[in-house]
Parts: C-alpha cells; sequence; structure tokens
C-alpha cells in the first residue's frame, strides 16, 4: 500500500488538533512523501541495504545536498507494508514544542494516533517530558513498529530537540524505527549506536553512482555513451547523483553529447546555480573566503590553508564542513580536497569576486609546498604563478631534474618549463633550461645555459652557503647536465671530469633525497658508459654499464637500464657475438614495455642490435622493419654512439640487398664529435671497402681500409678479402693472423674470417684445407644462425656446400629449398601496378627513404616541416600499394621510379 493512500484512509480523528502551538494550520506538504523525479533510476544495492533499517532502531542517510538521500527513501517508504510516518524537518527552528506537534501529526496521518493521555505541545518553544514519555510508552506497546522518517534533519540544530528524540527513541524500544535523511551528522550519540550494532548507515560514499548505474540513468535519459565517457563523467561528479542527473538533462539539447559531458564548464550550468545556493551561500562569509580560496588547490591542509587565508581557524572550519558533506572530502592524514565540480565552480567565482587574487594564491601555495617537500604540486602552483625562480629552484633542490629524462615525467615537465621565459637568470633557471635544451638534442644551446649556470656556481666557492645542501644540489645537477653534454658530444675525458667532479656534492646532499631519486646515479653512469664506449674502451664502458643494469628495478631507472643493456649488446655485436648482443636488446626493448613507459619501444640501441644481428641472419625484411622503428621513434638518443651504430647497420642492410652505392654515401655520412670514435671508424670503413670490392674496385677497397683503422678485426677480415682479391694470397693471410692479439672474438667476425681463408686455400689448391675450414665455419655460425657471411663469400663457395659432408652441414638452415619446418617457400607475388603518378615532392621523399634518411632528415634536406613529409610519405604509400619504407623503396625500384 502506498503511503499517499495509506494518508487517505487513516484522516485523524475528529478531535485531533489542526494547528501548531503557535496556532498555524499544519503544512500537509510537510507530511507528503516526496514525489520521485520523472527519470528515476531504482538502485537496488541502496534499497538492500535501507531495508536493514527495518531490524535497528535508528537509521542515518547521511550525504551531500543532491546526493539522493531523499529520492532513495521516499522510494523505499512507498513499497513497504505498514505504517510510515513522513516528517520533512523544516519546522524545527519554529522550538521543540512546534517540533513536536508535527511529529504527532505525522503520526497521526500515518494511522498511528497517540492515546489521548499522550496530549498535544500548547507552547511552541517548549514540550512536557510527561507528554514525552507517555508517546514513549504508547510506541513501545505496538505489536508492528511505526517507521518515523524525519527528512532533511540537518535542520534540527536544537540539543534539546535532539536529546528529546533520543529520549522517545529509547522508550519506544521495539514499537518505533526512526530514520534521519540528512546532510550533516546529527546530535545523537552516534557512538553508542554503533556499539551496539543497533543502527544502520548509508554514507556519502555509499550514495554515490557507480559507472554501471551512471550508464543505467543516462540511458533513461535517451544518451547512451561508451565504458569510458561514463567513466570519465563519475570521475568529474565523483558520482554525485545531482551533478549526473543535470549533466543528463543538459545533455540531451545537445547535437554530440559525448563531446558536451567531456567539455562542459561547470560554471555554467544549472550545476553551479545548485551548488552556489545549496552549499557556498549557506556559510558564513568567513567559511566562503576559505572555500573560494582553497579551490585553486587539488588538496590541502589546515596548515596550507591558514597560510592562503591568513588565519588560523582552517582546521575547524574544515573539519566542519567535511562532517556536514559540503562537498569537501578527508583525504586522511590531515588532508582534505574539494568536489571537482564543487572546486571549478568555486574558481570561476573566485575570479569574480577576487579579480587578480588567484595567481597571488598560487605563488603562496608554491612557496609554502616547496618548505614542506610537496614537489609536484610545488612545480604546478609555481607554473600558474609566473613564479619560474621557485619552480627551477624546487626542481633542482629536490634532485628531480633527471626526471626529464626517465621517460615517466619527461613530456609533462617538459611542458611545464615550456612557458618560462628569458627571465629570470640564476643558477637553478638556467640549470632547467639546459636541461630542456639537452633532452631536445640542441646540445649548442643547451651548453650554452650550462656555461652560465657553472660560472655561477663556481663564483659561490668560500661563502657561506658552499656547503649547504641547496648549493650542493645545484652543483650535483650542473655535474649531470655536463655528463649528458659530454655524451651528447663524443666527449669521453668531458664525462670523466664531469662525474668525479659529482662526487663532492653526492656527499653533501641529504641521503633520502638520493635515495627518492636513483635515477640521478643511474643517468651519470650511463653517460659515462656512453662516452666511453664512443672511445672503445669496450672494458671501462662494460663496468659502468653493468652498475647501472644491476642496481634495481624502480621505474625511474628502467630508461637508464634500457639504454645500459642496448650498449652492452652494442659491445656484444661489435665483438662479433650476435647471441649474446640479440639477447641483451631484446632485453632493453622488453624493459620500456614490461614497465609501460611512454616512449616507443623502438628507441635506443636495442633495435638496432637486434636489426644487425638480423641482417647477419640473412633476415632482411625483419632488419628493415626494426631499424625504421629506431629510425621513426620519437624520443630516440641522438649520442655519437646510435648515429654511428644506425649507419652501420643501414650500411650492411643496403650492402646485403645490393644497394652499394647507398651503402657508401651511409658510411660517408660523418658524425659529429669530439674526438673519433675507432670502431665506428672501422665499422664505417668496412661497409665502404665491402661496397666498393662489390662494385668491382678491390684496389680502393684495400687502399681505404689501409688508410683506416686496420687494427680492428672486422677492418682485418674486410682488408684480407680485398687482397684476395686483387690476388694478393699472402698479403691476406698475413692481415688474418693479426686477429689473434685481438683476444675475444666472436663468430660473427670468425666465420668471416674462415671463409676468407678458405677462398685463399682454394685458390692456392689446397682443398682438403679449405673444406675443413668451410665446415667449421658452418658450425660456428649454424649456432648463430649466421647466413649472411656465406651469402657475401662469393660463387666459388655455392658448388663447395652441394658436396658430402658440407651439404649436410648446411642443409635446412643454409642452402636452398625447404625451410627448417619443411613448408615449401611461398613464391612472391607480383606487386599491382601503380594507380595513380606520383608528385616530384613524392618522389623526392622516397629518395630520401632509399638513402635510410630519417623523417626529420628528410624534412630539414626538403625545407619542408615533418608533417608534411609524414602526408607526403601517406600519399606514395597509398599510391604505390604498401605501407612500410621499405616495401616503398623496393616496390618503387621495381618500377623505375627510383
Amino acid at each position: 500500500m502506498s503511503s499517499v493512500a495509506l494518508l487517505d484512509e487513516n484522516r485523524p480523528a475528529a478531535t485531533a488538533p489542526h494547528a501548531d502551538p503557535r496556532g498555524e494550520p499544519f503544512l500537509r506538504t510537510r507530511f507528503a512523501v516526496p514525489a520521485r523525479p520523472p527519470v528515476f533510476l531504482r538502485r537496488d544495492r541502496l534499497v538492500t541495504h535501507l531495508d536493514e533499517a527495518l531490524l535497528t532502531p535508528l537509521t542515518l542517510v547521511d550525504g551531500a545536498a543532491g546526493a539522493g538521500k531523499t529520492t532513495l527513501v521516499a522510494d523505499w517508504a512507498e513499497a513497504l507494508d505498514g505504517h510510515v510516518a513522513w516528517l520533512t524537518a523544516r519546522v524545527a527552528d519554529k522550538g521543540c514544542g512546534t517540533f513536536w506537534a508535527y511529529v504527532l501529526q505525522a503520526l497521526r496521518l500515518a494511522g498511528v494516533s497517540p492515546s489521548p493521555e499522550t496530549g498535544f505541545p500548547t507552547e511552541a518553544d517548549r514540550v512536557d517530558e510527561a507528554l514525552l514519555t507517555r508517546l514513549g510508552a504508547g510506541l513501545s506497546a505496538r505489536d508492528t513498529p511505526v517507521l518515523m522518517v524525519i527528512d532533511e534533519y540537518d535542520r534540527v540544530t536544537d540539543p534539546e530537540i535532539a536529546d528529546q528524540l533520543e529520549y522517545v527513541l529509547q522508550t519506544a524500544g521495539r514499537g518505533m524505527r526512526l530514520v534521519l535523511v540528512t546532510r550533516t551528522e546529527p546530535l545523537l550519540p552516534l557512538h553508542r549506536y554503533r556499539a551496539a550494532g543497533a543502527i544502520t548507515e548509508i554514507r556519502n560514499a555509499e550514495l554515490a553512482f557507480t559507472p554501471e548505474e551512471a550508464a543505467g540513468l543516462l540511458t533513461l535519459h535517451g544518451l547512451h555513451l561508451t565504458a569510458d565517457a561514463v567513466g570519465a563523467l563519475v570521475v568529474r561528479t565523483r558520482g554525485w547523483a545531482a551533478g549526473l542527473r543535470l549533466s543528463a538533462l543538459a545533455a540531451q539539447g545537445e547535437e554530440d553529447p559525448r563531446r558536451y559531458l567531456e567539455d562542459f564548464e561547470a560554471n555554467r550550468t544549472t550545476i553551479a546555480e545548485f551548488l552556489l545556493a545549496e552549499v557556498l551561500k549557506r556559510q558564513t562569509a568567513e567559511t566562503q573566503d576559505l572555500l573560494l580560496r582553497m579551490s585553486i588547490l587539488e588538496r590541502f591542509c589546515p596548515d596550507l590553508a591558514n597560510a592562503l587565508i591568513g588565519r588560523s581557524d582552517a582546521e575547524r572550519i574544515l573539519t566542519g564542513l567535511h562532517r556536514d558533506n559540503a562537498f569537501v572530502d578527508y583525504l586522511g592524514h590531515g588532508w582534505f580536497r574539494l568536489h571537482p565540480l564543487f572546486g571549478e565552480i568555486l574558481r570561476a567565482h573566485l575570479r569574480v569576486r577576487l579579480p587578480g587574487l588567484e595567481p597571488r594564491l598560487h605563488r603562496r601555495a608554491a612557496h609554502w609546498l616547496r618548505r614542506h617537500g610537496c614537489l609536484e604540486e610545488t612545480l604546478r602552483h609555481a607554473a600558474a604563478a609566473d613564479d619560474w625562480e621557485c619552480a627551477a629552484g624546487a626542481l633542482v633542490d629536490d634532485l628531480a631534474i633527471g626526471e626529464m629524462f626517465t621517460g615517466l615525467r619527461s613530456e609533462d615537465l617538459s611542458e611545464l618549463f615550456s612557458g618560462m621565459g628569458p627571465e629570470p637568470k640564476n643558477p637553478a633557471t638556467d640549470l632547467v633550461r639546459a636541461a630542456c635544451e639537452l633532452s631536445r638534442c640542441d646540445v649548442e644551446r643547451g651548453l650554452s645555459r650550462l656555461e652560465r649556470a657553472a660560472q655561477a656556481l663556481a663564483g659561490r666557492d668560500g661563502s657561506s652557503e658552499d656547503d649547504s645542501p641547496g648549493l650542493a644540489a645545484a652543483r650535483l645537477t650542473c655535474s649531470l647536465l655536463e655528463a649528458l653534454a659530454a655524451r651528447l658530444t663524443g666527449s669521453p675525458d668531458r664525462a670523466e671530469t664531469a662525474v668525479e667532479a659529482a662526487e663532492k656534492p653526492r656527499l653533501q646532499v641529504p641521503e633520502r633525497l638520493l635515495e627518492e631519486h636513483p635515477e640521478l646515479t643511474a643517468l651519470l653512469l650511463t653517460h659515462l658508459g656512453s662516452t666511453r664506449l664512443w672511445a672503445g674502451r669496450f672494458g671501462d664502458a662494460r663496468e659502468v654499464l653493468t652498475t647501472v643494469v644491476d642496481s634495481g628495478r624502480a621505474a625511474s631507472t628502467a630508461r637508464t637500464r634500457e639504454e645500459c643493456l642496448g650498449q652492452l649488446a652494442l659491445i656484444d655485436y661489435l665483438k662479433g657475438w650476435p647471441g649474446r648482443a640479440e639477447r641483451k636488446a631484446r632485453a632493453a626493448v622488453g624493459t620500456g614495455n614490461r614497465r609501460g613507459l611512454p616512449w616507443e619501444a623502438g628507441a635506443g640501441l636495442g633495435p638496432l642490435v637486434l636489426a644487425a644481428v638480423a641482417v647477419d641472419r640473412d633476415e632482411l625484411d625483419r632488419a628493415q622493419a626494426l631499424l625504421d622503428a629506431a629510425v621513426d621513434a620519437p624520443h630516440a638518443p641522438r649520442d655519437p654512439v646510435v648515429q654511428a651504430a644506425q649507419a652501420v647497420v643501414t650500411g650492411r642492410l643496403l650492402l646485403a640487398r645490393g644497394e652499394n652505392r647507398a651503402a657508401l654515401e651511409t658510411a660517408g655520412r660523418p658524425v659529429v664529435a669530439a674526438m673519433p670514435s675507432p670502431w665506428a671508424e672501422a665499422h664505417t670503413a668496412s661497409v665502404a671497402a665491402a661496397a666498393h670490392l662489390a662494385e668491382g674496385r678491390p684496389e680502393t677497397a684495400v687502399k681505404l681500409l689501409e688508410e683506416g683503422p686496420c687494427r680492428e678485426p672486422v677492418c682485418l677480415v674486410g682488408a684480407a678479402q680485398a687482397e684476395l682479391a686483387t690476388g694478393g694470397t699472402g698479403a691476406a693471410a698475413e692481415l688474418l693472423d693479426r686477429m689473434g692479439s685481438h683476444g675475444d672474438v666472436g663468430p660473427a667476425i670468425t666465420v668471416r674470417a674462415a671463409l676468407v681463408r678458405a677462398q685463399a686455400a682454394g685458390a692456392s689448391g689446397d682443398f682438403s684445407t679449405q673444406s675443413r675450414l668451410v665446415a667449421q665455419a658452418l658450425r660456428d655460425a649454424r649456432r648463430e644462425a649466421l647466413r649472411r657471411p656465406f651469402r657475401e663469400a662469393g660463387p666459388w663457395l655455392w658448388p663447395l656446400l652441394r658436396t658430402g659432408p658440407l651439404r649436410a652441414l648446411a642443409a635446412g638452415w643454409l642452402t636452398p629449398g625447404r625451410s627448417v619446418t619443411g613448408a615449401p617457400a611461398r613464391p612472391e607475388e607480383h606487386p599491382p601496378p601503380v594507380l595513380e603518378e606520383l608528385s616530384g615532392r613524392e618522389r623526392d621523399v622516397l629518395r630520401g627513404l632509399a638513402q635510410m634518411m630519417s623523417t626529420e632528415e628528410i624534412a630539414a634536406d626538403l625545407y619542408v616541416s615533418v608533417n608534411t613529409v609524414k602526408t607526403h610519405l601517406k600519399n606514395a604509400y597509398r599510391k604505390l600499394g604498401v605501407n612500410r619504407r621499405h616495401d616503398a623503396v623496393h616496390r618503387a625500384r621495381e618500377l623505375g621510379l627510383l
């Protein structure tokens, strides 16, 4: 039976009073169960919880304005069988006599008429205790309890009424179940009810809509959104019922409801009107001022609030706002936050009511937060206040500048400091500017900033603050950036000096900061290892690089560990150990993927080394894909080691494809560095010599290697092969004999050397030695799947591989025929014809691709933007019917376009 019907069928007796003690007639609206809104979603989880109200004396439904408290209880109450008395407590301020007169009238309208002996309050501001006793006693005698719902109980601010209500509740015993619907915690001894298990509580957090419930509510409004869009709206509204409902109503009239719900400005909606009227304007002037000032903060504590309001009463006010569900959430440990929508609206209100105050508030917040160690919030507020001295000083003092290079916050910090203008100029701002420039590999500008900062810091020697933690942090930061600059310029001595200079300030900064920022030490050692690698000091490089790899698994060092693994992989590759190199390179690529770091897996040396190994294994398509990923990776470091490695791998891949001229061009491109690298010179010379040899110019190849770094094993093998092509068998043998002094040389080099010796033996008629050497080469190569050395050996080898035991050693992995799995090779399909002619610019871009130039290099060469190059590439791919750069070049050559 509905409560409305119950009211009609259980009218009070004729003797019941029709007016309150003031002589005013009862307002029947105070006793009516509120109607549900036209679009209403019943939430079963809350209804089920509310059913427990029938088992406990007291139930509290406590939530913020618009949380859906009243509609929830009204919907639940209408579905109940039994006596339900409803009272909206807007008369609580008229005195306790008036309040109790309304309670008695609510009971009568619900069919629970107190006995005539109970009496009736005759004075508005007092009630006889005997009346309350008789009322409680009468209710206690009932066989079935009456459900008494008091809505808007937060209006009951008189402690006397609260005490009287608790007295009646205790006296009534099982005869009454009291449900209080309120925005604030009532003045009742709730702790006693909780201890006795005699209370049912539904609080603000439970009243919040879940994403599933929000989706259901939006659907009832005719809005069908994706789960992500619903989730974003729930996060923004924190599941607040009124916010969801008002947003849905507003979105109904929009052409694109999804976009509206993503981008609506809360301060320009009815949500603002609701919160300003129902929450802000109900507060005192002091509380309103605090809320407006706190709106600039994502979270705040009383001390921070006091700093912004210039008073000392923030703790009392904030605690009261949270207790009253005034859209101030308690986060624990003394910290609070505003509801997101309320914060948006308050910020807009702040700009209108107190124009010009917002930047000053941000500055105060930044300086307070800097003193109390909240770096991320300090940076955000300092940037909002345009206080770059504070922002840069905080980043440097916290030893956090390394985070600009870790991949975790690199983009956020770069974007934040992109707003810093040319002023001010002090060591901290210069260090941050230098870090920003160096992170973009703009070495010239970065070094200029760094030099100015270093000079300023050097000028403070002997000062009273010489040993201060702040100065030590600045000097340690300066050393880190010096090491990075050394890496980018290929300056090993500069890197050694920078790392040595870092030792003293490391001892002066708080140990806590070093523990919180392990990336700083990892970056220092990574830069040092890179410069040692560039110098060809493989043993010294391996030592520091391995230290970084073994330093732990912190997310902030994942990127440096990836780089170090890539460099270790390159060392293995350069020494001829492709299997070892591949394992380290795979681990390097996997580090970023496992950590979910925001940079492409193609960045760094790992993919380049994998591409180099793929070339040695004659897996050219795979090598091309890996090389493309490495070249186009947006965050790939551009130090000389990477540039040289890219040139070597590109050159070897071009040689494998028979593109000798392009290989020569690639090998001839200089890598700008402070000093030459022995291995980079050796390997690029080896590529160039191989190209000359393939073009029938063995004398040129010999001369090139004679003038170059002939001591490197890769050059010795290449020179021996060139000498053999000119008929210099003895000279070839002599060159190969020099390899014995190089110690740990791997099969990628020794297999090639064995094949050169085998060719020389055959030329001398020693076929037994030739077969033995080829057999040994096959055995060593098979373990590493090294096919390329045999492809490059020349036509003399292939008849030999079809004979006797050599055929068995080559079968299945090297010689033509069935693959290792036994599946026949699939014949290559003929590409479709070009449907549309390529433009001149598109051909220019393809020529750049053919020369293994990156997108940025093509853009610079053609004097156009990177986006323009990408557009030409997209069009060229479409016209050629491909989707990769290698396929585009291959297809263009087939069609004679290059």
